[in-house]
């Protein structure tokens, strides 16, 4: 009765239907319309790609521009070989008109070299340095005036102090000696008038100016350690994959014992990450600075410090030992079904084995990401660089006309330099007036919401394709000898041949919410300086509603994908039955479906988590696989993340074919039960040992609930 209830509600089972062999071959095109759209749109993106292209300019990213526009250091211009850019007071680059304009409110030109020595303009002129000071001056200086009237005009900068090149452009070398800030080796300076004034006050401005570089200093330095071991890295992620791939075959032919040794090994590795943080705990003990907290410590750009504090390590113990508990706990009260999702898993194993080209199509996957990845990038590069370049008046007294557009050329001549005496007309920024600037914004909104839209067709059609190929496995009355020859080749033509469009349905739909969810991280970003709780709280609420969403959708298009390489229908159609089929099962899900997965996040974690242990040991130099290997790494955390979470990365495209195999089989049996009854009229296509284990599980459920 309560059966039928269920049906009434979650639709009807499919019937027994002899004829019924697997998937079908004798199917037609679905989704036609979106399908139209879909390649409608990758038109629109080329056409996108096109202009951003013909009007981009990534020089404008690569190279620095001075006042006049130019680029420096850029091959056949007059700036060749001047590759670095010189502001004449750094000090106003702290200016709040900085964050407005992105461009220093100061005279800037392109020099050959930053300047290495400390000179006043006073002193230099009409002396033997004013040579080497010239180099630092406008292109147009001509030493005609006084020294008054060339300060005045920004001809010359009043000062110039040792600076040191920083992503090409020239930045005060600030250091400390016996606690005094300095420049250089000069702790004085003198004015335009001769008095002699502490250089502290100069020094001050710039180093306001600079702490916006301890980020890309930071960036620098990681990148020097890239380039230093990413030989070891490289090493390091192939050894990841031939963990996974050794993983991956012994599970083929030892499922069983292969699940209880990763399970033990996860609980061993945490085991040992505890009682690795308590021995640097212990060893802290009495050290100085080491009770230091991390509250009264703050952010700091070199996270080595961290690790010599007792509080970290404590911080690590606790986060290992709640996930050690977890984890046990998960096991003791989910071992009977462990053992269900045991037999599952060496079903999925059997069907990986006779179909071994699966392993490799996440390949096929990954280079398909990396093409949209590339041209999205490209395209959002180059449409962030056709801007034209626009000119402002800047002027540093109260002219009303401060940040007026102008133009170079006829600014001298005209009455905007008459009303503002001290302004001058300088570069600014790139933008435009045209309809194509004004369109930016959104070109770059459908740039990002194509990139969402073809990402999520790549692995709608590797899901797709991976799941035909495992159906044919399960509906093969004798299997493999009732397998088709090139079972991924098939279904990968049939997705490609009849339902790109219904891919495209999914993918659409998926690509919308994650827009969403990037606007309003977009709005949160902008609002956070707001005090409005309502609006906060709202703000909140929608993020979360819009992820759940997006997790939601993603667990109906898996499964709509896999009715679809199965039965050929259309996108709704497959996913209204797919859901029917999962809540008349929903015992069943839960049972299996989650606790693979929970085994599988097990087999990554050991994968991750035997790699990074290596990966800490060699470069915190604990080991060493040859003589020599010490590294001179700024950070050696930048290379043991970047393993750990590349490790993660090729685990998880190894696993989510099995991941694939495994909900594939699930909806599989769960038609193969309403579909046949076991008898030799409508036998099972399910193989004996997994009929065994389900079945006896199910019947054991039954009188469970019969006896409350």
């Amino acid at each position: 009765m309560e059966d039928d209830r269920k049906d009434a509600v979650y639709g009807t089972p499919h019937k027994y239907d002899p004829t019924f062999k697997g998937p079908i071959y004798n199917r037609g095109c679905t989704d036609v319309i979106c399908c139209v759209l879909f390649f409608l749109a990758i038109v629109g993106y080329v056409a996108v790609g096109i202009v951003a292209w013909t009007h981009g300019d990534p020089r404008k990213v690569i190279y620095p521009t001075d006042s006049q526009g130019q680029f420096c250091g850029q091959k056949g211009t007059k700036n060749e070989n001047k590759p670095f850019l010189f502001y004449f007071n750094i000090v106003k680059c702290a200016s709040p008109l900085v964050l407005l304009e992105f461009q220093c409110p100061t005279p800037q030109i392109c020099v050959k070299q930053c300047p290495d020595r400390y000179l006043t303009f006073l002193n230099a002129h009409n002396s033997h340095d004013f040579e080497y000071y010239k180099q630092f001056c406008m292109p147009s200086f001509q030493n005609n005036k006084g020294v008054a009237e060339v300060l005045r005009d920004g001809d010359c900068p009043a000062v110039i102090i040792p600076s040191k090149p920083l992503f090409q452009r020239c930045f005060p070398a600030i250091h400390t000696n016996r606690g005094v800030l300095m420049v250089g080796n000069e702790t004085t300076y003198e004015d335009g008038h001769g008095t002699r004034k502490n250089i502290t006050e100069l020094v001050e401005g710039a180093k306001r100016a600079n702490m916006v570089l301890e980020a890309r200093e930071l960036a620098m330095q990681i990148f020097e350690d890239y380039t230093v071991s990413w030989y070891w890295i490289v090493i390091g992620l192939v050894i990841a994959m031939v963990l996974s791939l050794l993983f991956i075959i012994l599970l083929r032919f030892l499922a069983g014992i292969m699940v209880w040794v990763m399970i033990v090994m996860v609980v061993l590795v945490l085991g040992y990450g505890i009682f690795h943080c308590y021995m640097e705990y212990s060893r802290l003990r009495g050290q100085a600075g080491s009770d230091v907290s991390l509250v009264d410590l703050g952010f700091q750009t070199d996270l080595r410090v961290y690790l010599h504090l007792r509080q970290t390590w404590m911080a690590f113990m606790i986060i290992l030992s709640i996930l050690e508990v977890v984890i046990i706990l998960l096991l003791i009260f989910l071992r009977k079904r462990i053992l269900i999702a045991i037999a599952l898993i060496k079903e999925a194993s059997r069907a990986v084995g006779h179909v071994m080209c699966s392993m490799l199509y996440p390949l096929v996957t990954f280079f398909l990401l990396c093409l949209c990845i590339a041209y999205w990038a490209s395209t959002a590069v180059f449409l962030s660089t056709s801007n034209v370049a626009v000119y402002k008046i800047f002027d540093d007294t109260s002219c009303p006309l401060s940040g007026k557009t102008c133009n170079p050329e006829t600014f001298p001549s005209v009455n905007e330099s008459r009303q503002c005496p001290n302004g001058r007309c300088q570069f600014a920024f790139y933008g435009g007036e045209s309809t194509y600037h004004r369109a930016l914004l959104g070109l770059q909104i459908f740039n990002v919401f194509m990139f969402f839209w073809l990402a999520n067709f790549v692995l709608a059609l590797g899901q797709v394709t991976l799941a035909g190929a495992f159906a044919s496995y399960y509906w093969a009355m004798h299997k493999p000898d009732d397998m088709p020859a090139f079972p991924l080749f098939s279904a990968f033509s049939r997705a490609l041949r009849y339902h790109t469009g219904s891919l495209a349905f999914g993918s659409l739909i998926l690509a919308i919410v994650q827009i969403i969810r990037v606007v309003l991280e977009y709005l949160d970003q902008r609002l956070k300086a707001a005090q409005n709780k309502f609006a906060k709280f709202l703000m909140v609420c929608l993020k979360c509603c819009f992820w759940c969403l997006e997790k939601f959708i993603k667990f109906l298009n898996r499964n709509a994908y896999i009715m679809i390489a199965i039965y050929g229908t259309n996108f709704c159609t497959s996913a209204r039955n797919a859901f029917f089929l999962l809540m008349r099962n929903i015992i069943r899900v839960a049972v299996l479906d989650k606790v693979t997965d929970f085994l599988f996040l097990l087999g990554k974690l050991l994968i991750v988590g035997s790699v990074g242990i290596l990966a800490f040991f060699f470069f915190t130099h604990r080991i060493r696989i040859v003589q020599d290997t010490a590294l001179p790494l700024n950070y050696y955390w930048v290379p043991i993340l970047t393993v750990i979470i590349g490790s993660y990365m090729i685990a998880h495209g190894f696993f989510s074919v099995y991941g694939m195999c495994v909900d594939t089989l699930f909806l599989c049996f769960c038609e193969d039960l309403e579909r046949n009854d076991g008898s030799l009229e409508r036998p099972y296509f399910m193989s004996p040992e997994l009929r065994d284990i389900l079945l006896s599980s199910q019947a054991g459920k039954q009188e469970e609930v019969e006896e409350e």
